[in-house]
C-alpha cells in the first residue's frame, strides 16, 4: 500500500557535504558522521534544514492508517501473549541486582503533536541514573538535542543484556496497545529534549512515535548525528506505507536476534 507522496521540495543551498556546518540559534555545529554518499544511498540527502513539511506531505490514505493501527494491535497483543515470561524473568533479575527501585520504569515522553504520555520500559539503569546524568552530560556522543553514550556507566549488568536484545523495550508494546505509540515511527523524545527543538526538529512530532524507525535499524546507530536522525524520520513521515512498515519491523527482528539492539 503506497501513500503516493510527491517528491519533497527543498532549498538547494541546504545540501551539505561531509564538512559542512550549519547555524542553530547562536550555536555552531558540524553535521557528522554520515558521508554525502551514505546520505544518497539512504535517500535522505534532501531532508535537511531548512526543509519544512506541509499538509500535503503529512496526509496519507485513511485505509493505510486503519491497517497500520490493526497491525499495531494484533502484533503487539500477539508478542505480549507469547513472550511475557521474558520480561518477567528480567524484572526479577533487575530487582536482585538493584533492589532499591521498581523493575518497571515509567518516563514522560512526547508524542504526536507535542502531547505527552507515560512510556514504559524495563528498568535497565540504576535508580539514581537521572541524578548521575549531570556528571556525564559532557560525554554525550550524539550531536544535537539528544543524549547517548555507548558505555553508559548508569546501566546495570542486567540492563546491558536487556538493551542488547531490546528486551527493555518490550513493555512499550503496552504503549502501542494504548495508542500512545505505533510499532513504526520516530522514537519518542524526552520533554527536556523537545524544549530545545527548533522548528525543523519539531517536525519529528508530526506523527505517532514508534518502537522502531530507519535509524534504529541502521548499523552503528549511536554514531549517527541528531540531524541525520531527523532526516531519516522525515523520510519515513513522507514515504510511509504498509510495505515500509513491514520492512522496518522485519529489519528490527534482525537487529534483535543479532544482539545489536544497543
Amino acid at each position: 500500500m503506497n501513500t503516493s507522496m510527491k517528491e519533497p521540495k527543498f532549498i538547494p543551498d541546504s545540501k551539505m557535504d561531509d564538512s559542512a556546518d550549519s547555524r542553530k540559534g547562536n550555536e555552531r555545529f558540524v553535521v557528522v558522521p554520515l558521508s554525502q554518499k551514505q546520505r544518497r544511498e539512504l535517500g535522505i540527502e534532501h531532508y535537511y534544514r531548512p526543509f519544512r513539511l506541509n499538509k500535503e506531505f503529512l496526509s496519507c490514505p485513511r485505509s493505510y492508517l486503519t491497517v497500520k493501527r490493526c497491525l499495531d494491535v494484533l502484533l503487539s497483543a500477539a508478542a505480549l501473549a507469547v513472550l511475557w515470561p521474558i520480561p518477567l524473568i528480567f524484572m526479577l533479575a533487575v530487582v536482585i541486582e538493584d533492589p532499591h527501585g521498581t523493575p518497571i520504569f515509567r518516563q514522560k515522553r512526547i508524542g504526536k503533536d507535542g502531547r505527552s504520555f507515560m512510556m514504559y520500559k524495563l528498568r535497565s539503569m540504576y535508580t539514581d541514573a537521572e541524578k548521575q546524568l549531570s556528571f556525564i552530560i559532557d560525554q554525550n556522543e550524539v550531536s544535537g538535542n539528544a543524549f547517548k553514550i555507548k558505555n553508559d556507566p548508569r546501566i546495570t549488568r542486567v540492563g546491558r543484556i536487556a538493551r542488547k536484545y531490546c528486551i527493555d523495550e518490550m513493555l512499550q508494546l503496552l504503549n502501542v496497545l494504548k495508542a500512545d505509540m505505533s510499532l513504526v515511527g520516530p522514537r519518542p523524545p524526552l520533554p527536556q529534549e523537545v524544549a530545545q527543538y527548533d522548528e525543523f526538529e519539531r517536525q519529528r512530532l508530526s506523527i505517532r512515535p514508534g518502537l522502531t524507525c530507519y535509524w534504529q535499524v541502521y548499523p552503528h546507530r549511536h554514531e549517527i548525528s541528531f540531524d541525520d536522525w531527523v532526516a531519516m524520520d522525515l523520510k519515513y513521515i513522507i514515504s510511509r506505507s504498509l510495505k515500509t512498515d513491514i520492512q522496518l519491523i522485519l529489519k528490527t527482528f534482525s537487529v534483535i536476534f543479532s544482539g545489536n539492539g544497543d
